[in-house]
């Protein structure tokens, strides 16, 4: 892999050209900041900018004023090859409050270990309806220890609406959901993201995180997309690359609230 150019192609498709992420959701570009608004239960923040250090400060304050103005928290989605060099500290020095740093890792779906299956007595089932995305959010609230409520409407109206833009699928033991993950499909790109991967405590080290990964990829395959990106947490770092995914840059979110 052409590490330079698959990062100047996710750049160039994922985040300067990024498109809405479900119903009711926008990407707005304004000067040099690409913004994604959406509603209250979704994914609001910068997913793209390029800024210079003279007007940096200036284009942090405009997506303060926009966001805080229509009363929502936001993520501004620093990547580590952003420029200016120290827009993390500007960030800080703004009101924003980092979040941990993930690793950037992208894999050539042609060339992942897509073999593994999920250890005995679990089963992968795909979600396409209410019930399936209340078996999810109950396995994604246990995995993180969080409220899954924003995410249990977030994927009921994407389903609803664009049942073909996302592959849902949870991990079962019998009828106990254990794990769950979804892929994020934009139509047109190079890239599917894997997004949410979580797996409740007791079942950690058995392989269902591997094997959701390796199921969603090949989906991918089945669909024609040449590349996987996750955005990658310190514990599922090591288990992506060992089936082939590369570590391209470092993305960390500063969380800005919405007053």
């Amino acid at each position: 892999m052409d590490e330079a150019a698959v990062l100047a192609l996710f750049d160039r498709e994922m985040r300067e050209g990024a498109p809405p992420d479900g119903p009711g959701s926008e990407v707005e570009r304004v000067g040099a900041v690409v913004r994604h608004v959406g509603p209250a239960h979704g994914w609001n923040g910068v997913v793209w900018s390029a800024l210079e250090a003279a007007g940096a400060d200036a284009a942090i304050a405009e997506q303060i004023a926009h966001f805080t103005g229509i009363g929502r928290e936001f993520e501004w989605k620093l990547y580590g090859h952003d420029l200016p060099v120290d827009l993390g500290q500007r960030l800080v020095a703004a009101g924003f409050t980092p979040e941990p740093v993930e690793t950037l890792m992208v894999g050539e779906v042609a060339g992942l270990a897509l073999g593994t299956e999920p250890p005995e007595g679990v089963r992968i089932v795909r979600v396409t309806d209410r019930a399936g995305v209340d078996l999810m959010a109950d396995a994604q609230a246990k995995a993180f220890g969080t409220d899954a409520s924003r995410f249990h409407r977030y994927l009921l109206d994407r389903l609803t609406a664009a049942p073909d833009s996302v592959v849902a699928v949870v991990a079962l033991a019998g009828d106990e959901p254990v794990s769950a993950a979804r892929m994020e499909l934009v139509p047109g790109t190079s890239f599917a993201g894997l997004w949410g991967g979580g797996t409740v405590r007791h079942w950690r080290g058995r392989g269902v995180y591997r094997a959701l990964v390796a199921h969603r990829a090949r989906a991918a395959a089945d669909l024609g997309y040449r590349y996987l990106q996750v955005d990658a947490s310190g514990q599922s770092r090591p288990i992506l690359e060992r089936l082939g995914f590369t570590p391209l840059t470092t993305t960390t979110p500063y969380v800005h609230p919405s007053r």
